[in-house]
């Protein structure tokens, strides 16, 4: 939403205003700073503690390469943006890309063989104390920012030319959304008569000609147009009268309002286009999830086979039948895999379909049964589906093909449903654990565990799944909706 003019600082309402792109700027300065005081700490602290002799010059030059590194990692990556208030990060971004710059800088080292000639204890000195300094200075920083932007210092004042209140309240919705706290929405314009809030308190400013006043008169920084219908021929006269004001204009796609939030902006050569799914999980991270997936599932069979022996044995000795109970379920792709179960049901009673919904005190299931589904003991099978690759340890649950949700099929009762097979089915899941474990008994409900199945596939990471398998232990001791 900021175009050539959005770090260049205006005047109004008796100050200078800078727009939120001045803080890119700051953010490296932060960060500079950070560097030098911890480079300083770190000769001072060396000094007192070991005392030996150093080559300054030397650990001067490795600090500043160490410090490029750095930044041409983190600009990179654009990681000057959550400054802008679009992220909720705290630090943990910008401590594992000086991680990385400072193995970087270690390999430079170690090629040119001068290693010898650095003082372990000066550089670890350095890198500790950067690290607490980039920490600590972010919480800072972001408090400072948001003070700024709270006395208007930082930030934009932003109109919305829209078509309609419906539009309205759609734009202001995803701008709530992706966090922005420098854009203050003033007011919106419409050229028909209006004097209805679109929502809440933001006010009507008038039509055209009053939003070409305003930016004249240096009262506003930026113009949303959110017009889904607008023809060429409007749009090329809109954007002609506003460019003899100093101001932003910028145009909300129709894409960009009627898409799921979750879409991206990337580039075909120099061609933007709206991309709204990519593979989730591939390459490098593909790879790495295949072999978590195997290597925790074999050590767990090993480790569990005394307590596989144990169900499987009080399984037998209760009722007759098999011990473990198969049935087709949705997996990667949507293509059907076949799920291993511990059997909790009685032969004769059980749904191989899956249509019918497992009650609490529901009579299908043994004694045996209860217990082990209470505790997820009868899901524990399926760690042979994981080492066969038909599924991973954390993933969206799978679903029975015939699986129903109040009337209808699960995948005609919730809208994007088949999105979760993007990756592979999971024993657990990040809905299991933020309390959507067990039945599923209203679309409401259904609709919220695919809500969470989606945002795990759009944010997956090594640590994600290590919080949800630590997460899913806990839950197996509290949890009231598995039976």
């Amino acid at each position: 939403m900021h175009g050539k003019l959005d770090s260049i600082p205006r005047r109004g309402n008796g100050h200078i205003r800078f727009t939120s792109n001045v803080l890119r700027s700051l953010g490296i300065a932060n960060d500079l700073s950070c560097f030098l005081i911890a480079f300083l700490l770190a000769t001072i602290v060396y000094d007192l503690t070991v005392g030996y002799y150093y080559d300054a010059r030397l650990h001067r030059t490795g600090a500043i390469i160490l410090c490029i590194n750095y930044f041409l990692i983190r600009i990179s990556r654009d990681g000057y943006a959550v400054f802008r208030g679009q992220s909720e990060d705290t630090g943990g971004g910008s401590l594992a890309d000086f991680l990385l710059a400072s193995a970087l800088t270690s390999l430079v080292i170690l090629q040119l063989e001068m290693m010898r000639e650095f003082s372990r204890g000066l550089a670890l000195y350095f890198i500790g104390f950067s690290m607490v300094g980039l920490f600590i200075s972010r919480m800072a920083f972001r408090k400072i920012i948001w003070n700024l932007m709270a006395k208007g210092v930082v930030g934009q004042r932003v109109v919305l030319y829209a078509s309609s209140p419906d539009t309205i309240r759609r734009v202001l919705e995803l701008i709530e959304l992706q966090r922005l706290p420098h854009l203050r929405i003033i007011g919106y314009a419409d050229d028909r008569s209006s004097t209805a809030d679109p929502a809440k308190e933001l006010p009507y400013l008038g039509g055209f000609e009053a939003l070409l006043q305003l930016a004249r008169t240096g009262q506003l920084d930026q113009v949303i147009l959110a017009l889904p219908e607008i023809t060429q021929e409007r749009l090329e006269y809109i954007a002609d009268t506003l460019s003899a004001a100093s101001i932003d204009l910028c145009v909300l796609p129709r894409e960009a309002m009627e898409l799921k939030p979750g879409y991206r902006i990337n580039f075909l050569g120099s061609l933007p286009v709206f991309t709204i799914w990519q593979q989730p999980v591939r390459d490098v991270d593909g790879i790495l999830k295949e072999r978590m997936d195997r290597g925790i599932a074999f050590v767990a069979v090993i480790l569990l086979s005394p307590l596989l022996l144990l169900t499987a044995l009080a399984i037998r000795l209760e009722s007759k039948g098999p011990i473990f109970f198969k049935q087709k379920r949705f997996g990667f792709n949507n293509n059907e895999i076949s799920v291993l179960k511990f059997r909790s049901m009685y032969v004769d009673r059980q749904d191989v379909s899956g249509a019918a919904r497992t009650q609490k005190n529901d009579p299908r299931v043994t004694r045996v049964g209860r217990v082990i589904r209470r505790t997820s003991i009868d899901e524990l099978p399926q760690l042979f589906n994981v080492l066969r690759g038909d599924m991973s340890i954390v993933g969206p649950r799978p679903h029975a093909t015939m699986m129903r949700v109040e009337d209808k099929y699960y995948f005609d009762a919730v809208k994007g449903y088949t999105a979760r097979h993007r990756v592979k089915p999971g024993i657990t899941g990040l809905a299991q654990v933020r309390g959507l474990r067990g039945e599923i008994a209203t679309t409401e409900r259904a609709r919220k565990r695919v809500e969470y199945d989606i945002y795990y596939i759009e944010n997956w990471s090594p640590l994600m799944d290590l919080r949800i398998m630590i997460e899913t232990v806990f839950k197996l001791v509290w949890d009231k909706n598995a039976y």
